[in-house]
């Protein structure tokens, strides 16, 4: 593989990270969505990021083969200083340190937005998603048992934090 850059994402790469959502929507518990993301959902998506809250992309040779985004942690004004970080990866690009690179990415955005805490979590059985969180600082805050459910059966989700300041 080549080497890749990370920038903001557009809406112009909307359905490539439609794509990469939807595979795993398909194939996987990185998401408990049971339906396939629509192109105006994404779209729609898109209308939710700001600077405080970006999108990026991975891209090599033009095509994107990562994102990753920062999104509210809750609604109410007084959590307004946390944010959630998602990160997927093409299903054919694991394991070369895109994921790394856009989380460590996205922890400089929340800093210089001035976020104070970045919470992560995942599916319990995704540890691949939640050793990323650990080896970039993230530590663990708890796990609530058998809040989702997928593929005929109860799923468990980890929870992690970062403090940033």
């Amino acid at each position: 593989m080549s080497t890749f850059t990370i920038r903001l994402a557009t809406t112009n790469d909307a359905e490539s990270i439609r794509a990469i959502y939807n595979h795993y929507v398909t194939h996987s518990t990185c998401t408990y969505q049971i339906e396939l993301e629509t192109a105006e959902e994404r779209v729609a998506w898109f209308g939710e990021r700001s600077e405080r809250y970006p999108a990026t992309v991975a891209e090599t040779d033009g095509q994107v083969i990562g994102w990753a985004a920062l999104s509210p942690w809750k609604s109410r004004c007084g959590y307004a200083w946390a944010a959630e970080a998602s990160v997927y990866i093409h299903h054919e690009h694991h394991r070369r340190g895109l994921g790394k690179a856009l989380l460590l990415d996205l922890i400089e955005r929340a800093k210089a937005a001035g976020l104070h805490t970045i919470i992560g979590g995942a599916s319990s059985d995704q540890t691949a998603s939640l050793a990323l969180q650990y080896a970039v600082g993230f530590k663990l805050m708890g796990t609530f048992r058998e809040v989702g459910r997928k593929f005929d059966r109860w799923l468990d989700v980890t929870h992690t934090q970062m403090v940033l300041q």
